[in-house]
């Protein structure tokens, strides 16, 4: 037995224990506990008077490893993990929560999500078990240096509160990742990290080894390798999220939205980790998937808004909407096409009340000549509205005006990106810009040889966007999660103290008005 840390609480001091192969996660019984004398302070590590004894003290406290077979009972269940799923096998028909029959192997299982449940159930029940589900590699002690902000220390606090499971919303530039590298500390187990991006995950690799110290484990972005602390893009986690499902006691999803796509979801429900944590600016999804989310991961236990942190931890910020006037041909155009959709819509009892909604208009299109047409119609709408000409216009005011600020102008199309890029000189950031030149017209905009940039949504997240303090909304899907995305871009607190300044561009008298309503 060797003593990895000793933490104190209240009189007791929990002791992490661990041999060669550890059971990450939430441990089980029995506990080691070092008692120390009442009228003496817990030392760092441990007193040597201190008594050791047996406790069922918290669970969360303590890495306990199993004892020798032949020294434990015969328990009532053994628990194991095979490719993605919890194998609950049991010499009596045991009626046990999450779990279904499986006919070839005659036993139960559930998946893998349903670790921690499963547990707590058969805790519960007072039914004894044999747990081999988690096979993690070790992880070395590892400490961070960053001391959390008041913010920082409720939302983890929230999160341990919920059983270190859900979601954390914070706007972009609080600091979400300091909160994971502290999650990960208190826990010191082996630890999955869930990117969308290969940006993001070269950014937490570098956060991980800079601030801990130890080896970390890629999955995407050409490597496939994994070690206790590993990071890995979404595609590669769910490649092989069976294979890796018993390697963690933690995972960490970032931009945890993402985790609501259909085949995303595959990814937690294969992990058996025990403890969950869900990063996200703005949890909420048009589709509702969030709530698929919840059950996957946790649900909110934390949220904050930029308001909340803007002056003290964040830049305080201004947003001025600026409507501008379609010309008579491009108002022409606008109506045709928004008549064509709507008139479908009517016809075919379609609301178009929520993502689901369009999912149903989209499956149509695929055999119904008059719902192709109508997506598409609704498409030339869209563009009229976002790419008109009084939009070109009024960033070149915006521009003039802020001759002496960083810039950044958010458009939804390629097309008008390269537009403004030609007509006002500005290096362009899109889908199709190689990683080498993106990355080189980032550093000159962060080194300030480059005051301006203008991007498509390849900028929204996960990126490691400079310091700007303006940006420019000319277009985009009008969503909740990529307005705050956008916001953040600009948040981080100025040197000199200045405020953070959006423009949000908007077509008067289109959808894009309305959608820019309802965010008020």
């Amino acid at each position: 037995m060797v003593t990895v840390g000793v933490r104190p609480s209240g009189n007791l001091i929990y002791v992490p224990v661990r041999r060669r192969r550890f059971r990450s996660g939430e441990p089980r019984r029995p506990r080691v506990v070092i008692e120390p004398p009442r009228a003496s302070e817990p030392a760092a590590g441990g007193c040597p008077d201190a008594r050791i004894r047996v406790t069922a003290g918290p669970r969360q406290a303590v890495y306990v490893p199993r004892a020798p077979r032949d020294h434990q009972a015969v328990a009532d269940a053994t628990l194991t993990f095979e490719n993605g799923t919890i194998r609950v096998e049991s010499d009596a028909d045991l009626d046990v929560p999450f779990t279904e029959t499986d006919a070839r192997s005659k036993t139960r299982r559930a998946p893998g999500f349903r670790y921690a449940a499963l547990r707590d159930a058969l805790d519960e029940r007072g039914l004894s078990y044999d747990d081999s589900v988690l096979d993690a590699p070790d992880l070395p002690d590892v400490a961070s240096t960053y001391e959390l902000r008041e913010y920082q220390r409720d939302a983890l606090s929230a999160w341990e509160d919920a059983g270190r499971r859900g979601v954390l919303e914070l706007p972009t530039g609080s600091g979400k990742t300091v909160i994971g590298l502290k999650a990960i500390e208190q826990l010191q187990t082996a630890t999955l990290v869930v990117v969308p991006t290969i940006d993001l995950l070269e950014q937490w690799r570098r956060e991980l080894e800079s601030e801990f110290g130890v080896p970390v484990g890629q999955l995407g972005g050409g490597e496939q390798n994994v070690e206790a602390l590993t990071v890995s893009t979404y595609d590669s986690a769910y490649l092989r999220a069976d294979e890796l499902g018993d390697r963690f006691g933690l995972a960490v999803f970032d931009e945890v939205h993402h985790l609501g796509g259909e085949g995303y979801r595959d990814i937690a429900r294969l992990l058996a980790a025990p403890a969950r944590m869900g990063l996200t600016a703005t949890f909420e999804r048009p589709d509702g998937a969030h709530e698929v989310v919840a059950d996957l991961v946790g649900g909110k236990v934390y949220a904050i808004d930029p308001e909340e942190l803007a002056g003290d931890h964040l830049a305080p910020y201004d947003v001025k909407r600026i409507e501008v006037e379609l010309t008579d041909e491009e108002r022409e155009r606008y109506e045709d096409a928004n008549e064509v959709f709507t008139n479908y819509l009517a016809r075919s009892d379609i609301r178009m009340q929520s993502g689901s909604d369009y999912q149903e208009l989209v499956k149509r299109s695929g055999s119904d000549p008059e719902a192709r047409e109508a997506l598409l119609a609704k498409q030339r709408a869209r563009e009229v509205m976002m790419n008109s000409d009084a939009k070109v216009e009024t960033l070149e005011s915006v521009l003039a005006d802020h001759r002496d600020d960083r810039v950044i102008v958010f458009t939804a199309h390629n097309d008008l990106v390269y537009r403004l890029s030609e007509r006002f000189l500005l290096p362009a950031v899109t889908h199709q810009t190689g990683a080498a030149e993106r990355r080189e017209i980032l550093d000159r905009f962060r080194e300030g040889d480059y005051s301006r940039v203008v991007t498509s949504n390849v900028l929204d997240e996960g990126v490691d966007v400079p310091d700007a303090n303006v940006a420019v909304l000319l277009s985009g899907s009008g969503s909740e999660r990529e307005f705050t995305q956008r916001l953040g871009r600009i948040l981080r607190p100025k040197e000199d103290g200045r405020p953070a300044l959006l423009y949000e561009v908007v077509s008067a008298e289109t959808a894009e008005e309305r959608v820019a309503e309802r965010r008020r």
